[in-house]
């Protein structure tokens, strides 16, 4: 048997400080893994009451927590950086064998989720102090929002939670989370590293299930006092009708979207050629900003594609723990077809096909593997595909006149989480293109995947709802509260015209 293939340890839900198998199962969700599908980490069951259990728990435990200092909630929080930084490699084969991403970029996620968290202690920490006003006895304190919902996807599902559910903890709230379906095992490690920290009971709590069930059941549940919700712009919209009667409710979606990368005339070619190619194939083209369009000046179309169609069929597609894999599997069976669908309609709709959307047989592995796929949109026919998000590997190419006009392309298009810009930084007209884009985060000659979370940013269009992430996130789990107070005697003579408020009243006032 090959390393990395034993069944994990399935613990059940972390609720009120410990691990609990639920009483009644309602169902179960399988872990397999989607390179090598004879590789079955387990079947975890789930419970719809163990929301209501957790909620329940959290509910109680944001009593407690939300009195603890900050100096002390960020001694807790450190705990867990150590532990995450103690089991790195577990937690990297568990990303490998869940989503099938290769182990080099697994690693790369803990790495980041180690800093994400150094981030938040040596940083955010300030964004949480109070303004006080000395001339005056007031002051603003930010304080925690109570029970914070934590919904996260596949795509990173260490990097996304551990940001997400330390913020809140740091901020002083209490926490449920629900990993992804499709990764149960990275959910249950991150409740044991949690389980490390010692925190009070019901402070963290974590149940599994599919998004239909527990997810939904979580996300509409009146216990909430916030939530952040990762995932498609679908799932988000349906859980905006499901808490319309909730507008108070505090939430945050980031639905990605895909990012698109502009290449104009004079920049330097070799690197837009990469970065773009990293950025539309990397993670199997499954992040939230991968580089799902590019969009590229006439003057250096031809040239472009050509070296963009050359790398991109030279790319390792293939096992995780290949040490020589660039990119693995989609998740599953339903995204493959769902890609290659996505292709057919591509060319349906009268566009070119540069490199098709197609199944990948990789020897020895029953994986979902694909070939990564191009296309030419003729965008000024009325199907010019710029209202969704490309799945998979997929990238669409845009030829365009000049940067007035990529610029005015690029602002159509319905998702704009992150662009590239690449062009000559001599550029006459770099200060009006970067004035005229309309865009959540700009990269200038990288890729569309690069990202600083101390920087806050905000996807546009159906990206997201206009809420800054990074450690900014610390803000919106927090909400200000102001506080005035008047030391000084009362004094009557100061009282407003027409009150009538005068010696003679206070006397009689005082007799009675």
């Amino acid at each position: 048997m090959e390393p990395h293939r034993e069944r994990l340890l399935r613990r059940g839900d972390y609720i009120w400080g410990s691990f609990i198998k639920a009483e009644r199962v309602d169902g179960y969700i399988v872990g397999v893994n989607p390179g090598d599908r004879s590789d079955v980490l387990g079947r975890f069951p789930f419970s719809d009451a163990s929301v209501d259990d957790a909620i329940d728990c959290a509910q109680r435990g944001e009593l407690t927590w939300r009195r603890v200092p900050r100096v002390e909630r960020a001694k807790a929080i450190r705990k867990f950086r150590d532990s995450l930084n103690k089991h790195q490699e577990k937690c990297a084969i568990l990303i490998t064998r869940e989503t099938g991403k290769p182990i080099w970029e697994s690693r790369q996620e803990v790495i980041a989720s180690i800093r994400a968290v150094d981030l938040l202690l040596e940083e955010g920490l300030q964004l949480l102090e109070p303004r006080i006003l000395n001339e005056r006895e007031a002051r603003s304190d930010y304080r925690p929002r109570g029970v914070v919902g934590v919904v996260v996807p596949y795509n990173l599902p260490l990097l996304i939670p551990t940001l997400h559910c330390c913020a809140a903890i740091l901020a002083g709230n209490s926490v449920v989370l629900k990993p992804s379906k499709f990764t149960p095992g990275v959910g249950q490690c991150v409740a044991e590293m949690m389980d490390r920290c010692k925190l009070p009971r019901g402070t963290f709590n974590m149940v599994q299930g599919s998004g239909t069930g527990i997810g939904q059941r979580l996300v509409t549940h009146p216990g909430l006092d916030a939530l952040i919700f990762s995932g498609g712009f679908d799932t988000a919209m349906a859980i905006r009708r499901a808490t319309f009667d909730r507008p108070e409710l505090p939430t945050l979606y980031q639905c990605g979207g895909k990012g698109a990368a502009l290449v104009l005339g004079g920049c330097d070619l070799e690197r837009a050629t990469y970065e773009v190619v990293v950025g539309a194939y990397l993670t199997a083209g499954q992040r939230h900003n991968s580089t799902g369009r590019a969009i590229v000046t006439e003057d250096v179309f031809d040239q472009f594609v050509d070296q963009l169609a050359r790398r991109s069929v030279r790319l390792n597609v293939g096992y995780g723990f290949d040490l020589s894999t660039f990119f693995g599997p989609l998740i599953s069976e339903n995204f493959r077809n769902r890609y290659r669908k996505y292709g057919r309609a591509v060319v349906a709709r009268g566009h070119n096909p540069i490199l098709q959307a197609a199944n990948r047989e990789v020897p020895n592995r029953r994986g979902f593997y694909v070939e990564p796929s191009m296309y030419w949109v003729d965008w000024e026919r009325w199907h010019g595909f710029v209202n969704d998000e490309p799945p998979g590997p997929s990238l669409l190419l845009y030829k365009v006149k000049d940067w007035e006009e990529a610029v005015a392309l690029h602002n159509k298009l319905k998702y704009r989480v992150s662009t590239s810009l690449f062009i000559d930084p001599e550029h006459s007209e770099l200060p009006e293109m970067v004035a005229r884009l309309k865009t959540g985060s700009l990269n200038v000659n990288r890729g569309t995947i690069g990202a600083s979370l101390r920087l806050p940013s905000v996807g546009l269009g159906r990206a997201s709802n206009g809420m800054p992430g990074g450690i900014d996130l610390l803000r919106f789990l927090s909400t200000p509260r102001s506080t005035l107070v008047e030391g000084r005697a009362f004094d009557a003579r100061n009282a407003v015209p027409g009150m009538n408020w005068n010696d003679d009243d206070l006397e009689e006032l005082a007799e009675v």
